[in-house]
C-alpha cells in the first residue's frame, strides 16, 4: 500500500495539523511517512499545502508531482491541484468557497460539507477533522483508534481533553460524505 496525498486550503483551515494527524496515525500503524508542509508567509488567511505520503515500504522521495488523493478546502487550491490528481484518484473537497466545482471525470469525486457541519456541531476548529473522516470513510488508509493515538501524539496534552470531540468530528465526516 502506498497513498500519495496533497492536502490544500488557507491558512487557518487546519491544513497542516491535518496532514500532520494523519502522518501521525500511519507511524501507530507502523507505516513509513513523510510530511512535507508548504505555506505562504502569511499564518492565516494565506495558502498552505501538505503532502503526506503513507506506505508499507520504504519511500524513496517525499516530492510528489501527481497524487492519489487531492483533499481541496478552498478554490485557489482546486485550481492549483485538480489536475494533479492520478487517473482514478479521488478528489475530496469541501463546497464552501467553491465557485467552480471540479470537473474532471476521470477521478472519484466525493464532497463533504465540513464548514457548513463544523457550524452545526457548534465549533469551527473541528472542520478538519469532519474532512478526515470523510477522506478515511472514502480511503480507510489507517484504522480509526490509531487516527486516535495519532492525536494523543500531535496534540499538546493541555488539550487532550478535546480529543473525544475530534473523534466525534472524525465519526460525523464519515457519515456525511457524498460520492
Amino acid at each position: 500500500m502506498k497513498e500519495e496525498i496533497i492536502i490544500a486550503g488557507f491558512g487557518g483551515q487546519g491544513v497542516l495539523s491535518m496532514g500532520k494527524i494523519l502522518a501521525y496515525s500511519g507511524i501507530m500503524q507502523n507505516q513509513e511517512v513523510t510530511w512535507m508542509p508548504s505555506y505562504g508567509p502569511e499564518m492565516r488567511g494565506g495558502t498552505a499545502n501538505v503532502t503526506v505520503i503513507l506506505s508499507d515500504d520504504r519511500i524513496s522521495s517525499p516530492i510528489v508531482h501527481e497524487f492519489d488523493t487531492a483533499i481541496i478546502l478552498n478554490q485557489q487550491s482546486l485550481d492549483k491541484f485538480e489536475a494533479a490528481v492520478k487517473r482514478g484518484g479521488l478528489l475530496l473537497y469541501d463546497p464552501n468557497g467553491i465557485t467552480a466545482p471540479p470537473a474532471r471525470a476521470d477521478v472519484r469525486v466525493c464532497r463533504v460539507a465540513a464548514a457548513e457541519e463544523a457550524a452545526k456541531m457548534g465549533n469551527a476548529k473541528v472542520f478538519n477533522m469532519i474532512v478526515l473522516g470523510a477522506f478515511l470513510k472514502v480511503k480507510p488508509v489507517v484504522k480509526l483508534e490509531n487516527v486516535v493515538k495519532g492525536l494523543q501524539k500531535s496534540l499538546p496534552e493541555r488539550v487532550h481533553s478535546l480529543i473525544p470531540m475530534n473523534e466525534q468530528a472524525i465519526l460525523r465526516g464519515m457519515e456525511i460524505v457524498e460520492g
